[in-house]
């Protein structure tokens, strides 16, 4: 029984429960992801922040982990890989040009491995399913392509557009979900 909603129970009863909060939340994430389209290269700086923050962050908890470890061998591993991130971390805080320009390689270099992956799946999979997986494998290698191609320059602009789209598809698919 699915009481009006696609979903069986009882997602379909949390959803219709939470509709409001649902609505509400979509709608919020829709207008950041409008924000973030509208002001690029501010949100691609507070994506870059957020990421240093994360990484401080990370590394700090990391060398309490290591510290725990002293006299076992994973103890120098440990501290390198957390210094390591506090160091990253420290560097894209005061440089967060080069940080997102770093932050950029990497989502372009993600976006090539996931279209070259999602192409030779495309081929091998069943002629029913094979077109949508390779229309999302050309989308992937061509956003890739436009990504490592307008490097360094993009890098400005580059994650906040796409946290922008992100957010976007995120909300209309949470307002989707949402409805009766």
């Amino acid at each position: 029984m699915t009481h009006g909603l696609a979903f069986p129970h009882p997602f379909g009863e949390r959803l219709k429960a939470a509709k409001r909060k649902v609505q509400w939340l979509s709608a919020i994430m829709i207008v950041l992801g409008v924000i973030a389209l509208v002001f690029p290269s501010f949100s691609t700086l507070t994506i870059t922040y957020f990421i240093a923050f994360m990484l401080i962050t990370f590394g700090v908890v990391s060398l309490n982990a290591a510290f725990l470890m002293i006299g076992a061998g994973p103890f120098f591993a440990g501290l390198l890989f957390s210094l390591a991130s506090i160091g990253a971390g420290v560097f894209m805080l005061f440089n967060p040009a080069p940080g997102a320009a770093a932050l950029t390689v990497l989502v372009g270099g993600l976006f090539l491995a996931q279209g070259a992956y999602e192409l030779v799946l495309g081929f091998e999979a069943p002629a029913r399913v094979r077109a949508p997986i390779l229309i999302s494998a050309l989308i992937s290698l061509v956003l890739a392509l436009a990504i490592l191609a307008g490097w360094p320059q993009s890098s400005a602009v580059v994650l906040g557009v796409m946290f922008g789209v992100n957010f976007i598809s995120s909300g209309v698919g949470l307002a989707m979900a949402a409805r009766d």
